[in-house]
């Protein structure tokens, strides 16, 4: 996998219960990403997206929409170090 950007997303909004985890990892794993995705106590979904640039950006793109039934109000993306995975997982 080629290390080229890893970043840190907050998605804010309607986005528990919508299966977003669920859409986040699948989405991510056909762009070849590897990473996680969590819910948070908060009542927003936080990821680690991380590989190719393109792909990467392209799945922050997606995050703004999310899946059918999200509504999403705001995603905060930042810089962040290479996550310690070799895939892409949901975490409780």
């Amino acid at each position: 996998m080629t290390h080229d950007k890893a970043v840190h997303a907050r998605i804010t909004g309607r986005v528990q219960g919508v299966s977003f985890r669920a859409w986040t990892q699948i989405e991510a794993q056909l762009r070849d990403l590897c990473g996680w995705v969590r819910n948070e106590a908060d009542g927003s979904v936080t990821t680690v997206l991380a590989g190719a640039s393109e792909a990467v950006d392209d799945m922050a793109r997606a995050l703004h929409r999310g899946p059918p039934a999200a509504v999403v109000n705001g995603v905060e993306i930042s810089a962040t170090d290479w996550p310690d995975a070799t895939r892409f997982d949901i975490r409780r």
